[in-house]
């Protein structure tokens, strides 16, 4: 993970991998009121709000200091939440409800996006692909390669891969590890390499991968989209612990991110920069980074309402695979006081 203190005191120079030890203790909670914040987010296009945030100097005109650290996945941010060391997670709606059903006080008080997740095959099973009948094209590749279809995308639990589940079960009527091999390859970068080595014959994620895909003429295209069969399907999630979500620097947070919500989607070029800028122009190009705004996946938001009927689904799917112990309610995962109370 990497740390950047993008505050309006100081700037930690030296951004790098750092322990978790170094954050511990970071919140700045003290006298009743919050003096810094810790922000986990991940280098997807779901974030993008922390991406204008830092770039645009949102953070500065906050009354603490805000301090962004990078991971990779989701299941990093748990841990790191579950020692105490993040205030605030930019992440997946699934470990955002693994991490309040362990009891660590906090809830959603945004969402970033809605409806990211795209189904990507390979273009030999796209041409076989029948969506009126899912088993006799997995069947079909199965008897033409000599072995199952391997779908490559995040961990187990992670939003794409419940998405995908999802997908296989609700949609299709299929088993997951039966019609189709699910593999769990990490993040972004993992899926996008595992793609281009042929470990993966196909995956479900967000942008910007899709579009590095493209733009690096991979044999890989759509054969379903999240918009299509779950409207409103939740993905990245500002999940905030309670010490702050009671403090003046709730609303403000939740204030800056709106406001890079109504910048992204005004300004799609300056977002697809600091895109680049934060996630690594050599990692994702400025061209690439804005050609994945362009993407039917690419739906900003800030409004947790648009999400709360995608979210029952993935509550369900989430206690299904036992990564919580209850079907967590709506109630439970979100505080919508926040954003309904904004000016």
């Amino acid at each position: 993970m990497d740390q950047t203190n993008v505050s309006r005191r100081a700037y930690l120079a030296g951004a790098g991998a750092v322990g978790t030890a170094a954050l511990a203790g970071c919140s700045g909670i003290s006298g009743g009121g919050t003096e810094s914040i810790t922000v986990a987010y991940m280098p997807i296009y779901p974030d993008m709000q922390y991406f204008v945030m830092q770039e645009e100097g949102y953070f500065d005109e906050m009354s603490v200091d805000v301090n962004g650290t990078q991971f990779s996945d989701g299941p990093s941010i748990v841990k790191a939440y579950a020692s105490g060391d993040i205030d605030v997670a930019m992440f997946g709606i699934v470990p955002a409800m693994i991490v309040i059903d362990r009891g660590i006080p906090a809830k959603v008080v945004a969402a970033n996006i809605k409806e990211p997740m795209g189904i990507l095959a390979h273009e030999e099973f796209a041409a076989m692909w029948d969506p009126e009948d899912a088993a006799g094209s997995f069947e079909q590749w199965r008897a033409e390669k000599g072995r199952p279809f391997r779908f490559g995308t995040f961990p187990e639990g992670s939003v794409p891969d419940i998405l995908l589940r999802y997908w296989l079960i609700s949609e299709h009527d299929l088993e997951p590890g039966e019609a189709a091999r699910i593999i769990g390859a990490g993040g972004a970068n993992a899926v996008f390499q595992g793609l281009a080595n042929r470990e993966f014959d196909g995956t479900s994620i967000m942008e910007p991968v899709p579009t590095k895909v493209a733009a690096n003429d991979l044999p890989y295209e759509f054969i379903a989209t999240a918009v299509e069969f779950m409207p409103g399907q939740p993905a990245a999630v500002t999940l905030m612990n309670d010490a702050v979500r009671e403090t003046e620097a709730a609303t403000e947070f939740v204030r800056q991110h709106r406001r890079a919500t109504t910048f992204v989607n005004a300004n799609r070029d300056a977002a697809a920069r600091h895109a680049s800028a934060v996630i690594g122009e050599q990692s994702l190009p400025v061209e690439t980074a804005r050609k994945a705004m362009d993407s039917p996946l690419s739906n900003f938001i800030t409004d947790p309402h648009e999400i709360e009927d995608g979210t029952e689904i993935f509550a369900e799917y989430a206690h299904r695979l036992g990564k919580t112990d209850a079907r967590l309610t709506t109630e439970q995962v979100f505080d919508y006081s926040i954003y309904d109370g904004l000016e």
